[in-house]
């Protein structure tokens, strides 16, 4: 993909160093260039054994965006009581604290107004049949399966996934899929 002339490219560190949080997004029209642009490089990180078990859903649909909005400010009721509990960390003053929380709140209480919303989604892996191990491995697999949908999906995230409700899209990406919601896919060998 050529580089768009419209945004500068940045060195690697200076991208680093200089990265902050936005949490005050503007309701611009999000150019299908960019979107393409920013999938096309999320595509691209690396992977373990290049599984690329990965999906990105991007929603236009503003009655599907307030949607999430809402789902994501009912999960920040979490966050914000977590937040309060540890209480302002040591390397930050209790002002800046105080900021990072409002910041935070903001994002929380406006999520669903974004132009647009790109939600990376876990497909699941799928793991070969006992009988196709060797003999030292197949032994352990059911322990190996069962650790590695308990480390996958917490269970507050699979109440999500089994919920009948539409409010309830989560992040499982099949569903939003069938909203006419258009996935990106990594392109096959990448």
């Amino acid at each position: 993909m050529t580089a768009d002339p419209t945004t500068p490219e940045i060195g690697l560190f200076e991208a680093i160093y200089s990265a902050r949080s936005i949490r005050r997004l503007k309701a611009d029209p999000v150019p299908e260039q960019l979107i393409t642009r920013i999938l096309d490089a999320a595509i691209r990180a690396p992977s373990g054994g290049n599984a690329q078990s990965w999906a990105f859903v991007v929603v236009r649909d503003p009655d599907l965006r307030h949607q999430l909005g809402a789902i994501y400010r009912k999960a920040s009721d979490i966050a914000e009581a977590i937040y309060a509990a540890r209480g302002c960390p040591p390397h930050l003053t209790e002002r800046q604290y105080a900021r990072l929380m409002a910041s935070g709140k903001y994002l929380w209480d406006h999520m669903g107004e974004a132009p647009v919303l790109v939600i990376p989604c876990s497909r699941r892996v799928a793991v070969p049949v006992r009988e196709a191990l060797p003999p030292d491995i197949a032994a352990r697999w059911q322990d190996e399966v069962a650790y590695a949908e308990r480390i996958r999906a917490p269970a507050s995230i699979r109440r999500y996934r089994t919920s009948s409700s539409p409010a309830d899209l989560g992040a499982d990406a099949d569903r939003l899929a069938d909203r006419q919601i258009r996935a990106a896919d990594p392109p096959s060998g990448s």
